[in-house]
């Protein structure tokens, strides 16, 4: 038995599939097949169904694949260590990332980390909170970027900043300050169904969904399709404060705020032990802390100031 042999059937596991298996480990279907095989061999135990298509993971093989998991999370963290010992801030670190966060963030975090870490390479996924979570409990990436509280037991979250909601759209009360009760009449346009910014939206400001349908129904997945439409058709979205950073002049001028206590969504990097990377984690927390909180309005916050969505 090796190393190679668990990461192989870990893949194996995973897609289902000997070809894609044997793709995404660059090997040959042949090499795959004989290397899992010799392990079943090995081990006494039919680890995969072959008869089925796709392939199924036996009861047995279930309960290898979670051990095999383990070795190979405890196998990287004695390499990580080596690097971590010598103060070195290198290897491999996989991000998954909710949209809403990601189209705001990465541009100012990534170029600034790439510089003054050349040895650290960062892969990143846009993906929804439930498959974040997904993907760090079966360690296909490190650590995640979403926005909590999530309220899972098993999940650990660090805050990274706090970021204000703001109002976007024709503001018929002439106010500059507003409350949420103030637009819960409004025909107010959301992001598609599943986009935890929504759901918070509909908290806060007591919207029923029944309200939001008409002879339209839309529902974009990104602020750009939701500005465009409150630009052509009235109404106001609601947007995070990073977003309104990156508007041109003449669309911030149709932005305005709440009145305080401001809503805020809490955004977090979230991982699951055990874990193998943790002075990348902390690094990869500083260096986002350090770049985006002195840019947002939060910072000079009082806790009494803010109140934080839910999800």
């Amino acid at each position: 038995m090796n190393l190679q042999q668990l990461e192989y059937i870990l893949a194996l596991d995973r897609l289902k599939s000997f070809s894609k298996a044997a793709e995404s480990c660059f090997i040959t279907q042949a090499t795959l097949s004989i290397m899992v095989k010799r392990l079943e061999d090995e081990l006494d135990i039919i680890i995969f169904d072959r008869k089925t298509n796709p392939i199924i993971t036996t009861d047995c093989g279930i309960e290898i694949i979670e051990e095999a998991r383990k070795i190979i999370i405890h196998h990287n963290r004695l390499k990580q260590m080596a690097s971590e010992l010598k103060g070195k801030i290198e290897g491999e670190l996989k991000i998954g990332i909710i949209p809403t966060i990601a189209s705001n963030l990465l541009h100012r975090i990534l170029p600034i980390l790439l510089e003054k870490y050349p040895k650290l390479k960062l892969t990143v996924y846009e993906v929804t909170t439930s498959e974040v979570i997904s993907r760090l409990k079966t360690a296909d990436i490190d650590v995640g970027i979403v926005s909590t509280p999530l309220n899972t037991h098993d999940i650990e979250e660090e805050i990274l900043y706090y970021e204000k909601l703001m109002v976007y759209g024709n503001n018929q009360t002439n106010k500059k300050f507003i409350t949420p009760k103030d637009i819960m009449n409004e025909k107010v346009w959301l992001l598609e169904q599943g986009n935890c910014l929504r759901d918070q939206i509909i908290d806060l400001c007591s919207i029923n969904s029944k309200q939001l349908m008409s002879n339209l129904n839309f529902q974009p997945n990104s602020f750009d399709s939701l500005l465009n439409i409150v630009d052509k058709l009235n109404g106001l979205t609601l947007i995070p404060e990073l977003y309104f950073l990156d508007l041109p002049n003449e669309r911030r001028k149709n932005v305005f705020d709440f009145n305080a206590p401001y809503p805020v969504r809490e955004i977090s990097m979230i991982f699951h032990r055990p874990y193998a990377k943790l002075r990348l984690l902390e690094t990869f927390a500083k260096e986002i802390k350090f770049i985006i909180r002195p840019i947002l309005s939060t910072t000079d916050m009082k806790s009494s100031e803010m109140k934080i969505m839910g999800i």
